[in-house]
């Protein structure tokens, strides 16, 4: 039995389309960083937060003829050394799309699936190229919405994938979920449990 322990709908989406059956529960963890925390530190301690806290809450349903996994997953965006998550309000929306203006940046995933005797844990970096955005477009973005619950304030698969004509890495991980890395972890969680 699978559990992911994530409220996002594009997680949702990914993990449904690559034919995955489970059912999703929000963590509603702490997700503050941490003072002098790295950004791939960060993204891979609140996956296994995320993880654990379901797993305890779940933990009766791990019985010996169906094995309890609950996958974790968290995303943030690094651009010339700032770490964005999801902005706070169309400000930081604004600010954190003025900086990745022009620029490459990282999107970095970390992923942990906890079962009752193992944790596994992995990280998936891509590199995202934006082309230069003017004050009229980002003003257009920010009023859609779109940028209000994503991390660096855009969604790749949505209205900035107009500013992107590059990307070096796994896509799925933009959207917030690197498939063919997930797929990986889940079955050497299970191996490793089942040994």
């Amino acid at each position: 039995m699978l559990i992911l322990a994530s409220a996002s709908p594009r997680r949702h989406e990914l993990l449904s389309q690559a034919g995955v059956i489970f059912t999703a529960v929000a963590a509603g963890i702490n997700e503050d960083l941490l003072p002098n925390e790295a950004a791939a530190a960060y993204v891979q301690r609140l996956a296994e937060e995320k993880a654990q806290s379901i797993w305890n809450a779940h933990r009766a349903s791990d019985k010996s003829d169906e094995l309890l996994l609950v996958l974790g997953a968290d995303t943030c965006v690094v651009c010339e050394g700032q770490i964005l998550g999801k902005p706070t309000d169309t400000a930081d929306a604004r600010r954190m799309l003025e900086l990745l203006s022009g620029r490459t940046h990282a999107v970095l995933t970390g992923l942990a699936v906890v079962t009752e005797t193992k944790i596994v844990r992995d990280l998936e970096i891509t590199q995202v190229t934006f082309n230069c955005i003017n004050d009229a477009e980002i003003a257009r973005y920010i009023a859609s919405g779109e940028p209000l619950d994503k991390a660096g304030a855009y969604a790749i698969q949505g209205y900035a994938a107009r500013w992107i004509p590059r990307i070096e890495g796994c896509y799925f991980n933009v959207v917030g979920l690197p498939i063919a890395r997930t797929i990986a972890l889940l079955a050497e969680a299970q191996t490793a449990t089942e040994k």
